[in-house]
């Protein structure tokens, strides 16, 4: 990373010449993190007043789960929720619009966090960085979607417990807050095999460590997928943690291949190193 190194004064008054070696003061990185905040939020504050323009067509595509739900589930054999209190409507319109801001305006607030953290970045680890991006928002996405299309299926048999003769009240507060509870809950799921295979690749977490502990892995993940989700129902449950699983092999995989790969180039890199030591091996005498 940049080291940080504080700007002394010219002796004739001027600013300072720029250092040799690309380095900035404490100064320059904190007005360079100001410009970068405030870019960001501006980008964050565009994207929440569209989110209000659109809300309707929002809440339409949000309660899609909700309405999918079998009649006897919802208040008057209708997609219809309930507020609890005065504020709670202004309130949901807010959440929806800082969430939906905060998706537009994405591209331009990861790029600002890469663009303040690149410059103390070598090559190798920018190349990294790239690449875990470039997986990590479709691994998000496609979680969040799982979680999507299999909300109502943990909906229906929860509600399902209750009595015949009793009527669900739903506010819209409380199915908002499972909805993203649902969806960020089985996004960040989705990221942990690529995390595997990020830190397998700075040699952080070796193949061997990992296919040595392979079953408790397996069931840990079970045990996650039991407790983080929010219904807790068996659906819900299997629908996170089949993935995950099958996402966690396919890292395992991956990151055999490259702990095989790394030990074929260091014994090349020794058998080398022996050669110019003790120069090269004799071979087998010519008949």
């Amino acid at each position: 990373m940049a080291l940080l190194k504080r700007s002394s004064p010219a002796d004739n008054g001027q600013a300072a010449a720029p250092d040799s070696e690309g380095r900035m003061s404490l100064m320059d990185h904190l007005r360079e993190l100001r410009n970068r905040l405030v870019k960001a939020i501006l980008g964050l504050a565009v994207g929440t007043v569209i989110g209000f323009v659109f809300f309707d067509r929002l809440w339409t595509f949000m309660t899609g789960p909700y309405c999918r739900l079998p009649a006897a589930h919802k208040l008057n054999d209708e997609c219809t929720l309930v507020i609890q209190g005065v504020f709670e409507g202004f309130m949901v319109n807010l959440q929806v619009a800082l969430m939906f801001g905060a998706v537009v305006a994405a591209p331009i607030w990861l790029y600002q966090v890469w663009a303040f953290v690149t410059p103390g970045l070598y090559r190798n680890e920018r190349r990294y960085s790239i690449t875990f991006l470039a997986l990590a928002v479709p691994l998000f996405v496609a979680g969040a979607a799982l979680a999507y299309f299999t909300m109502d299926k943990g909906l229906a048999l929860l509600l399902g417990f209750a009595p015949g003769n009793v009527i669900p009240l739903i506010s819209m507060d409380q199915y908002v807050g499972f909805m993203m509870a649902m969806l960020v809950i089985f996004g960040l799921s989705f990221e942990l095999p690529l995390l595997m295979v990020f830190l397998n690749l700075i040699g952080v977490l070796p193949f061997k460590l990992v296919s040595k502990h392979q079953r408790m892995v397996i069931f840990l993940m079970f045990v996650f997928a039991a407790v983080a989700t929010p219904s807790q129902d068996p659906i819900t449950m299997l629908a996170l943690a089949v993935p995950m699983v099958g996402m966690f092999l396919i890292a395992e995989v991956f990151m055999y291949f490259n702990d095989r790969k790394k030990e074929q180039l260091e014994a090349q890199r020794q058998r080398e190193l022996a050669e110019e030591l003790d120069g090269p091996v004799a071979g087998p005498p010519l008949d």
